[in-house]
């Protein structure tokens, strides 16, 4: 058996965090393709190749070691100087395994750390699954609290919601203290946006926003790669066109 595939699984076995960075830099040799054909197939690709590259390398230590696993390579990240900082927007794009407690938090302080950047303009959370047959508001509401939280302590500027229909973006935007600037609609839901969501929206300046993310893209990831694992936390980032990072 090859040692450094036995040193990846026992580390992973105690690990209790798995910090995985596929850099903001997609670098196309290591994928082995010079277009994917779908972002579904990028983020697979950015995942597995950055995982097979981790397990076939000595395995740095990180604050937390081995409770703490970071999966990254500096080579394929590049942060962001205070002269760009000026003329950029820095959004993230979160996406939820589950509802309650999250390493929301955490994930926006390794998104401003990877990108050396002190605050984030924008945050947009996908909702934790089921997106549909049991969506309601107290299934955003731990969420939006924490976020809520990171922009009282100026960590984030502005936050957002994805894939609301209009009732359950009206039920959030009446609740929230701190209310949301955007809601992304999937292109693969409808070809124009729904006329109520539409008269909402511009009459409680929320900007529409549209997206073709596959729904439960993360999670099929995840499974492909046939960690066998369970982390009490998992944080992940992947390339985005235009130095956005998402985690």
């Amino acid at each position: 058996m090859d040692p450094q595939n036995t040193e990846a699984k026992v580390l992973l076995s105690r690990a209790k965090t798995f910090r995985l960075h596929t850099g903001n830099l997609v670098n196309r040799s290591r994928l082995k393709k010079k277009c994917p054909g779908s972002t579904s197939e990028e983020l697979r690709d950015c995942i597995q190749a950055t995982m097979s590259d981790w397990v076939s390398m000595k395995k740095a230590a990180s604050p937390g070691f081995p409770d703490v696993l970071d999966c990254s390579f500096p080579e394929a990240t590049e942060t962001i100087t205070p002269e760009e900082r000026e003329e950029l927007k820095v959004s993230v794009k979160l996406f939820l395994c589950e509802a309650g407690q999250s390493a929301i938090g955490d994930a926006v302080d390794l998104a401003c750390q990877t990108l050396a950047v002190s605050q984030l303009d924008s945050v947009i959370i996908a909702p934790p699954p089921p997106l549909e047959a049991d969506q309601s508001l107290a299934h955003l509401q731990p969420a939006w609290e924490q976020l809520e939280a990171l922009v009282r302590s100026q960590k984030i500027a502005a936050i957002g919601t994805s894939d609301l229909d209009k009732d359950l973006l009206e039920q959030l935007y009446n609740w929230a203290q701190v209310k949301p600037s955007s809601n992304q609609v999937n292109l693969a839901s409808c070809c124009v946006m729904p006329p109520d969501l539409t008269a909402f929206a511009k009459d409680f300046d929320i900007q529409l926003l549209t997206h073709s993310d596959p729904k439960g893209q993360i999670s099929t990831s995840l499974e492909r790669l046939t960690l066998g694992e369970s982390f009490q936390s998992l944080s992940l980032l992947f390339p985005l066109p235009t130095n956005i990072a998402c985690v």
